[in-house]
């Protein structure tokens, strides 16, 4: 289907829209979609009072969530990457009524949607059932307002950017589950030692139904070796639902990052001196080849092109690149 075609279609499924009967705020409503380098940037008004949920369908009949919404008044954006990897593309918004659901990229398993919340930088709130992942929870309490309180919390590394006592104090992080590297765990309160599992690079566990395995991140070049040294932080592999996340904490394109199998979403750093740079990021995404990648802790350096690393990456292996608001 040409790209004109999908903008007729997502145009003409705006009457399929859905929302509270007795509302009295006019429902949502497309007001523009783009083509873009074979992608569709979909403009649309979302709602004042409910979260919106932007659905995709290939045939009209079974839809797909792919991203929440928060209320607001703004014109909302999103761009659909994988439109460049459909033969057809049909899209509809509805209005929710449930008043805990977290906004971000909806990402399919065989046990329901995993949403992803972009929060900051290297933090990031990963939502499942009624599970509530924070990693690397930085910058105080008000960056998570409006959202679930955590059941489980990922630390990878010792700098401000990933470990922030204060925050995780503020978040409540007591009550849940924390996992860390050891190094993390001596700069602790005792409260928080007594819910931390420490895992070391290579070891595997299991809470609340997710599968947790420990990578290695560290720096290989040598004007950066004194930044993460191997076996002190962590990066994740999550496996919920079948559905496999690397989370690459602070780390160059080592050759454990090169030889993971079977992942469904990545998110990689991207910035100089401390982690890779854009050819490094790109290069090992083409190796290990995830299904989709988020580029994310990119921000400021002259390195963090993420422009380019689309390119690089490419389209030819099939790797969804995903550009979504950090900062």
């Amino acid at each position: 289907m040409s790209n004109l075609l999908r903008i007729l279609a997502i145009l003409a499924i705006s009457p399929l829209l859905s929302f509270p009967s007795g509302a009295e705020e006019p429902p949502p409503s497309f007001v523009g979609a783009q083509p873009a380098a074979r992608e569709i940037l979909l403009k649309f008004k979302g709602s004042v009072s409910f979260n919106t949920r932007l659905e995709a369908s290939s045939n009209l009949f079974e839809w797909s969530p792919l991203a929440t919404f928060p209320k607001s008044a703004a014109t909302l954006e999103h761009t659909d990457s994988s439109a460049a990897y459909m033969s057809s593309r049909y899209y509809r918004i509805i209005r929710l009524t449930s008043t805990n659901a977290i906004a971000g990229d909806h990402l399919s398993t065989a046990d329901g949607d995993v949403v992803v919340r972009p929060i900051n930088h290297a933090t990031m709130v990963i939502g499942w059932k009624d599970k509530v992942i924070y990693v690397d929870p930085t910058g105080g309490a008000a960056r998570f307002t409006g959202l679930p309180k955590p059941t489980m919390v990922l630390v990878t590394d010792i700098h401000g950017d990933h470990l922030d006592s204060p925050t995780l104090n503020a978040i409540g992080a007591a009550d849940a589950d924390i996992i860390a590297p050891q190094a993390v765990l001596s700069m602790l309160s005792t409260a928080l030692r007594g819910k931390t599992q420490v895992l070391a690079n290579g070891a595997k566990t299991e809470k609340q139904g997710v599968g947790i395995e420990a990578v290695p991140m560290y720096n290989i070049t040598p004007a950066r070796l004194s930044y993460h040294s191997k076996g002190r932080g962590n990066g994740y592999v999550l496996t919920i639902g079948g559905t496999r996340l690397y989370v690459s904490g602070d780390t160059e394109d080592i050759p454990e990052m090169r030889a993971l199998q079977n992942v469904d979403a990545a998110f990689l750093c991207m910035n100089l001196p401390f982690t890779m740079n854009v050819d490094q990021a790109a290069s090992a995404s083409r190796e290990f080849r995830p299904k989709i990648v988020f580029p994310y802790h990119w921000s400021g350096t002259s390195n963090s092109d993420l422009a380019k690393f689309k390119t690089l990456v490419g389209t030819d292996l099939g790797i969804e690149v995903r550009m979504r608001k950090w900062y």
